[in-house]
C-alpha cells in the first residue's frame, strides 16, 4: 500500500464524499422505492441512475446489453478495474421487498466514492465501473450481462444486499427452475373415462413423488413447486397439466445430482399414468462463491466503520435464497455481503418493503457504500499489486483455471 498518510487522505475523502452526497443518494433510493418496476422493465430506475452518474462525471453507456442495463466508468485501462454492481428491480405486488432500491443507492454511492479516490491517485491507477444489472428477481439478468461480455476486463465485482442481519459471507444456493408439462388424452369424465389419459393425475403423482423424495434429500437441498395448469373443467379428463418447480442446492455439483432425482420423478409419473412428459429448464442461478481474499479486505473496512457481524451460526450460516450474483462469482472474483437495514422483517415481506423505504435504512446503506469503496480503493493503491494477484490466484484455484 502507499504511505499511511496517502491512505488516510483517501479514506477521509471517501467518507466525506459519501456523507456529502447522502441527500442525493437518499432521493434516488426513494424515487426507485416509490416507483417499483419488475424485471427488465426498470426504465424509470435506469433513467435516474444514469442521469446522476452522468452528472457525477462518469462515462455512461445507457441501454447497455439490455434496455434497462447500464455501464458507467471512470478512470483508465491498464490498471485495476473495480466493478460495483447495482440492482433496482422490484417484486410483483409487494414492491421493493428485497431492498433493491438500497442496493442501487449503495452501488452508486460506492462508485462516486471510488471515483473521488481515483481523483487523488490519478486515473492511471485504474478504473471504477458501476454496472447496472436489471432483473435479479426471476430474470437472471446478470447471466444476460455475462453473456453480453459485461465483465470482460473486470478484476473484481462487489455489491451489498440489505437484510435483517450482517453477514459478509452469506450462503446462497444454486437454483434451477424447471417447467414440467404432462400430456394425456381428453375424454368425458362421466361417460367415457376409460378413453382418457389423465394428465392431472400424472402431475399429482409427480408432485407426490417429489414430496416423498424429500426424505432422501440433504438438509440444505430445497425443492418447491406449484401447479400452473390442472385442466379446464371437472367433466373433462385433463389432457394437459403443468408444474413449475425451483430446485436448489449449496453448489452446482450438488444441484446437478438433485436435478437427476427430480427428473426420475417426472419420468415415473408419466409411465404410471400412460402420459407423455416434457420439461424445460428455465433460468439457472449459480451459488455465490465468495472470494476469501477480497471479503477479508471488506470485513476489515466494514468493522473499522463500526459494523458488527452476526456471530450466531444458525443465522450467519443459514441459506438466504439464490441470486444471479452467483453467476458473476463464477467468472470474476466477487463478494456479496449482507447488511442489516435496521429491520427484523424477512426479505420478500411487506414489512421489509416498508423498512427498505424508511429513514432508518439510510445510515447502514451509506456505511456499506463506504466499505465497498474502501475495499476497491485498497486494490487500486500503488504497491498493492500482490493483493490482486492473491485474489486472482484463489479464484483460479477454486475454478481450476490455474496455469
Amino acid at each position: 500500500m502507499g504511505s499511511a498518510a496517502d491512505w488516510n487522505c483517501i479514506r477521509e475523502k471517501v467518507i466525506a464524499r459519501v456523507d456529502s452526497s447522502a441527500e442525493d443518494l437518499n432521493k434516488i433510493s426513494q424515487e426507485i422505492w416509490s416507483n417499483p418496476e419488475l424485471n427488465f422493465e426498470e426504465h424509470h430506475a435506469h433513467k435516474i441512475l444514469t442521469e446522476y452518474l452522468v452528472k457525477e462525471g462518469f462515462k455512461v453507456e445507457k441501454n447497455f446489453i439490455v434496455d434497462t442495463g447500464f455501464r458507467a466508468t471512470y478512470g483508465s485501462d491498464g490498471g485495476v478495474n473495480v466493478c460495483v454492481i447495482c440492482e433496482y428491480d422490484a417484486l410483483p405486488n409487494i414492491g421493493h421487498a428485497c431492498g433493491h432500491n438500497l442496493i442501487a443507492e449503495c452501488g452508486i454511492g460506492a462508485g462516486i466514492a471510488i471515483k473521488a479516490g481515483l481523483e487523488i491517485l490519478g486515473e492511471q491507477a485504474g478504473k471504477v465501473t458501476v454496472l447496472g444489472t436489471p432483473a435479479e428477481e426471476g430474470g437472471c439478468g446478470k447471466k444476460v450481462m455475462i453473456d453480453g461480455k459485461a465483465f470482460e476486463g473486470v478484476d473484481v465485482a462487489m455489491m451489498a444486499h440489505g437484510c435483517p442481519f450482517y453477514a459478509p459471507r452469506p450462503k446462497f444456493l444454486a437454483i434451477q427452475q424447471i417447467k414440467i408439462t404432462f400430456t394425456g388424452k381428453s375424454a368425458h369424465a362421466a361417460a367415457f373415462p376409460w378413453e382418457g389419459r389423465n394428465a392431472l393425475d400424472a402431475a399429482v403423482m409427480c408432485y407426490q413423488a417429489i414430496s416423498v423424495l424429500r426424505q432422501q434429500m440433504k438438509p440444505d437441498w430445497r425443492v418447491h413447486g406449484i401447479f400452473t395448469n390442472g385442466g379446464v373443467k371437472p367433466n373433462i379428463i385433463p389432457e394437459e397439466a403443468e408444474l413449475f418447480y425451483y430446485m436448489r442446492a449449496p453448489t452446482k455439483v450438488e444441484l446437478d445430482v438433485l436435478i437427476q432425482k427430480v427428473l426420475g420423478c417426472i419420468d415415473g409419473a408419466a409411465k404410471a399414468t400412460s402420459c407423455e412428459a416434457k420439461h424445460k429448464f428455465e433460468v439457472n442461478y449459480l451459488d455465490v462463491v465468495t472470494n476469501k481474499g477480497l471479503i477479508s479486505i471488506y470485513e476489515k473496512h466494514a468493522q473499522n466503520l463500526g459494523v458488527t457481524f452476526e456471530t450466531n451460526p444458525s443465522i450467519r450460516d443459514a441459506a438466504v435464497g439464490s441470486t444471479d450474483m452467483g453467476n458473476v462469482s463464477y467468472v470474476v472474483p466477487s463478494i456479496h455481503p449482507m447488511f442489516d437495514i435496521n429491520t427484523v422483517a424477512p426479505n420478500h415481506s411487506r414489512e421489509f418493503t416498508a423498512d427498505a423505504g424508511a429513514p432508518t435504512a439510510q445510515e447502514p446503506t451509506l456505511t456499506q457504500a463506504k466499505a465497498l469503496a474502501l475495499t476497491g480503493l485498497e486494490l487500486l493503491m500503488p504497491g498493492n499489486k500482490q493483493l490482486l494477484e492473491d485474489i486472482r490466484k484463489e479464484f483460479d484455484e477454486t475454478f481450476g483455471n490455474s496455469k
